[in-house]
């Protein structure tokens, strides 16, 4: 029998700015990508996001990103590899420790944003990443885009890597996120979502933006929380996965 975590992007208001509705998502999802404060999220949004995905028995991860609020942390930043590890570890470590104030355990760390989609193709960013978790705990998993820079850094660091697909992204023909200025990037349709989905866990392949084949593994599913119709994915998608002999379980 198959069996996929089912992650998804949360905790991102700030202030008195809402984004998504996490309430209505946990119940649907096994993992919780929690922001922590950089690119989205605030100290009462994260402890709130926590105690949330505890009483739900979802797991935790870290959600770090770039420190640009403005931008949601989609822009790209050039900063020196070294500065990244150590943004990264602070908002790791504050995550980790919110975590385990209320009895709970940091299961991964996924970066947000530009941070992750760079570090798809930069080893050097991939490596700072990976240093960062090593350093606050190695046993810690490291959720990455499939076949990308982070899975082979992460084999070097003798890190649990966990291999990340997207429900409701596209893809290139060389298996990165297609960007979101462009057209056809986030994928609306609800079945489409849910046809994907199933290639990706069942036979280990997605289709590209361009119509060809290309090989992916699925240890990870991803909804963005803030894509509109993301509850609607998440209770469709976990339903779909199941009639079709998919246990939907948290990264072990």
């Amino acid at each position: 029998m198959f069996q996929v975590d089912l992650n998804c992007d949360l905790g991102e208001s700030f202030g008195t700015y809402k984004i998504g509705n996490d309430e209505a998502i946990m119940p649907h999802i096994s993992s919780a990508n929690i922001a922590c404060g950089f690119h989205a999220g605030d100290p009462l949004t994260m402890e709130k996001t926590i105690l949330m995905a505890l009483q739900h028995g979802v797991a935790i991860g870290a959600h770090p990103g770039y420190p640009d609020l403005v931008g949601f942390g989609r822009r790209n930043m050039q900063i020196a590899p070294e500065e990244v590890k150590a943004i990264v570890k602070f908002q790791v470590a504050a995550l980790k420790g919110m975590t385990e104030a209320h009895g709970g355990k940091l299961q991964h760390v996924k970066p947000h944003g530009a941070l992750y989609n760079q570090a798809a193709k930069d080893p050097r960013l991939a490596e700072a990443i990976a240093q960062a978790i090593a350093a606050i705990d190695d046993r810690i998993i490291f959720v990455g885009l499939a076949n990308s820079e982070m899975q082979q850094v992460a084999i070097k660091y003798q890190l649990q890597f966990a291999s990340e697909v997207f429900a409701d992204r596209a893809y290139t023909n060389e298996g990165h996120l297609v960007p979101r200025s462009m057209d056809g990037a986030v994928i609306h349709d609800v079945q489409q979502c849910k046809s994907r989905v199933l290639d990706m866990v069942v036979q280990s392949k997605a289709t590209s933006i361009d119509n060809e084949t290309i090989s992916i593994q699925a240890d990870t599913i991803c909804i963005h929380g803030d894509n509109p119709a993301a509850i609607e994915l998440a209770k469709e998608l976990r339903q779909h996965l199941e009639m079709n002999q998919i246990a939907i379980k948290a990264l072990q």
